[in-house]
């Protein structure tokens, strides 16, 4: 767990300097629209932000938004800690991490979920498409790439070991940005690799096999990744939260309704091959957070050592 206290240590000391916020907490000072800064992973479980900043969702609520690019959940946390980031798109195992350690983070709205179908899922976990690895069960003392260490790639690639007969505490897990995992699949540089799309299909279409659908094996119909905020600006910014969780909601259902322009949107934030961009699984966009997915993730997480002490999610979700 040094990782984890570390990086709460270094989220606590950044909360501090930065005074709780600053000029980027949503406030508007000039009658304008409130301005801020929100921290999103570039890839497909976004889509949703950034089609409805291109279709006025939020100017419409009054917002202006400036999407920051990060690696994951575990490095967004900290942004929202110091008030670099209004709010910021995360991983449930990200939060839960967070809470548990006393960090002054709540859920505001549904980020993405599984499709809940197995093989059919928007990521997984592949091999190279020479390995003689054809199942979870077989990664055991095998080297798998995830993006984020302690997190819910390695959580949920433990549970696919677990359902297929393995011993998930064989499995060496390293840290690597999703775009790099196609090529380092591709030249047997690691394994393994749990990745999403749009590298997804990257790395199939590079002759990877896919020998587990993660998200699925972990919880039915799993909520991946929400959008947080601080408890400081829930308190003194609840109108923004409101107009926020209103905008992304909406957001998320029109990305389910108009598929092709989630796709679209892509090529936005990410350096994404139209082809790929075509052929892609795309998460599922619900509205609203599926808690007892979540419930099992913490229970699993638990179970792994991720956290101490059995966790109630209601605290953290909204």
């Amino acid at each position: 767990m040094r990782r984890a206290v570390a990086t709460v240590l270094a989220s606590t000391l950044l909360f501090a300097a930065a005074g709780c916020g600053g000029d980027d907490s949503g406030s508007a000072t000039d009658g304008g629209p409130d301005k801020f800064k929100v921290g999103a992973i570039p890839i497909v479980d976004v889509a949703p932000l950034h089609l409805g900043i291109a279709k006025g969702f939020f100017s419409e609520q009054g917002m202006e938004i400036e999407v920051v690019n990060t690696t994951g959940g575990a490095a967004a946390v900290p942004g929202v800690v110091s008030g670099d980031f209004t709010f910021a798109f995360g991983n449930v195992t990200s939060l839960i991490v967070a809470k548990s350690q006393n960090l002054p983070l709540k859920a505001v709205a549904e980020g993405n979920s599984s499709t809940g179908q197995d093989g059919k899922d928007f990521g997984g976990v592949v091999v190279p498409k020479d390995s003689p690895i054809t199942s979870a069960k077989d990664l055991a003392g095998k080297q798998v790439a995830v993006n984020n260490l302690k997190n819910i790639g390695d959580t949920t690639v433990r549970a696919s070991v677990r359902k297929a007969g393995g011993d998930p505490a064989g499995v060496k897990f390293v840290e690597m940005p999703f775009p790099d995992m196609p090529a380092a699949i591709a030249n047997h540089r690691v394994d393994a690799a749990w990745i999403v799309e749009p590298f997804f299909t990257t790395a199939k279409n590079q002759g990877a096999k896919v020998i587990a659908s993660n998200f699925v094996d972990a919880a039915p119909d799993l909520t991946v990744a929400v959008y947080f905020t601080s408890e400081k600006v829930l308190k003194e910014k609840a109108d923004l939260v409101k107009r926020f969780t209103a905008a992304i909601e909406k957001s998320l259902q029109y990305a389910t309704d108009h598929p092709d322009e989630a796709r679209a949107v892509l090529s936005k934030y990410t350096k994404i091959d139209a082809g790929v961009a075509e052929k892609m699984t795309l998460p599922a966009w619900p509205q609203k957070v599926n808690t007892a997915s979540v419930q099992t993730i913490a229970d699993q997480m638990q179970a792994d050592g991720l956290i101490k002490d059995k966790f109630d999610v209601a605290q953290v979700l909204p």
